[in-house]
């Protein structure tokens, strides 16, 4: 008795990659200059030299991308940012944009 083949079954499912965010850092006259690096560091995982130069960045252009992550991810870490700045004090502010 000879052997089948196996049967390919089709999906009507196709993966994607999700769609990409990135949060954009606002410059302001009162957050402290150390307060952003610290925030770049830990929460968006920025070494501190590369820290230091996006805050330069956005300290002299008024904005600057620090991030590009899936929908979740990207509110997840601005949410972060933002309680913290509101915890100590700092009008600091970034927004969550379509790639």
């Amino acid at each position: 008795m000879p052997t089948q083949g196996a049967i390919k079954e089709k999906s009507g499912f196709k993966i994607r990659e999700p769609k990409m965010y990135q949060v954009v850092m606002l410059n302001d006259d009162f957050t402290s200059m150390e307060f952003v690096v610290s925030v770049l560091v830990d929460i968006f995982k920025k070494d501190p030299v590369n820290a230091e130069r996006i805050m330069l960045f956005v300290h002299r252009n008024g904005r600057a991308v620090v991030g590009k992550y899936p929908y979740d991810i990207a509110v997840t870490k601005t949410t972060a940012a933002l309680d913290r700045a509101k915890a100590e004090g700092y009008p600091f502010r970034m927004t969550v944009e379509e790639v």
